[in-house]
C-alpha cells in the first residue's frame, strides 16, 4: 500500500469515522425514541384513565398532542447532543459553550422574549387542554381542524384546505367546537 494511501486510510479512521459514528448514533437514538414515544402515547391513547361520554376519543387526541410534542424536543436535545459532539470532534473546545450556558440563557430569554413566550404558552395549552389534534377550532381568523401541535406553532387547516401556522404566544383568544 503507497503512503498516500496509508495517510488517507489514517486520517479516515480518526475525526470521520467519529463524525459518521455520532451521525449514526443520533439516527438510531431518534429511531429508538420516536418508537418508545409512539408506543407510550399509543397506549394512552386506548387506556380507559377517565371514564364518561366521548372522554375515550378526546383522551386519544390529547395522547397524540402530547406525543407529537414529546418527539419534537426528545429530536431537539439529541441533535443538540450530537451537534456538539460533532464539533468536539473537529477541535472546538465545547468548555467555555457549556460553562456561559446562564450567559446564553439570560440574552435568549431577553432577546428571544417572543420565543420564549410561544413555548410557554404552548406548555400552558397542554397542560389546561384548551385543544388538540384533530380538534375543530376558531383562533384568530383563522376556523378549521387542528393537524399539528407543538410547543411554538400550532398548523390548523381551514375548509379551503390552506395550511395555517399559528404561533401560540400569539393565541389570545380561541374557540373550540370539539369539546363538549
Amino acid at each position: 500500500m503507497s503512503e498516500q494511501a496509508r495517510n488517507f486510510l489514517e486520517w479516515l479512521s480518526g475525526a470521520p469515522l467519529r463524525v459518521i459514528c455520532v451521525l449514526v448514533g443520533v439516527w438510531v437514538a431518534r429511531a429508538i425514541g420516536n418508537r418508545a414515544i409512539t408506543r407510550a402515547v399509543g397506549r394512552l391513547a386506548t387506556a380507559d384513565l377517565k371514564r364518561g361520554p366521548g372522554t375515550t376519543k378526546r383522551q386519544a387526541e390529547r395522547a397524540r398532542t402530547t406525543g407529537s410534542v414529546l418527539s419534537s424536543i426528545l429530536n431537539a436535545a439529541i441533535w443538540i447532543i450530537g451537534i456538539g459532539m460533532i464539533l468536539g470532534e473537529f477541535g472546538f473546545n465545547l468548555g467555555p459553550v457549556i460553562a456561559s450556558a446562564g450567559v446564553i440563557g439570560v440574552a435568549i430569554g431577553l432577546g428571544a422574549q417572543t420565543l420564549v413566550r410561544d413555548v410557554i404558552s404552548g406548555i400552558f395549552m397542554l397542560i389546561e387542554d384548551q385543544y388538540g389534534v384533530g380538534d375543530k377550532i376558531k383562533v384568530l381568523a383563522v376556523e378549521g381542524i387542528v393537524e399539528k401541535v407543538g410547543l411554538r406553532i400550532t398548523t390548523v387547516r381551514d375548509a379551503d384546505g390552506t395550511l395555517w401556522y399559528v404561533r401560540n404566544g400569539e393565541i389570545l383568544l380561541l374557540g373550540n367546537g370539539s369539546q363538549n
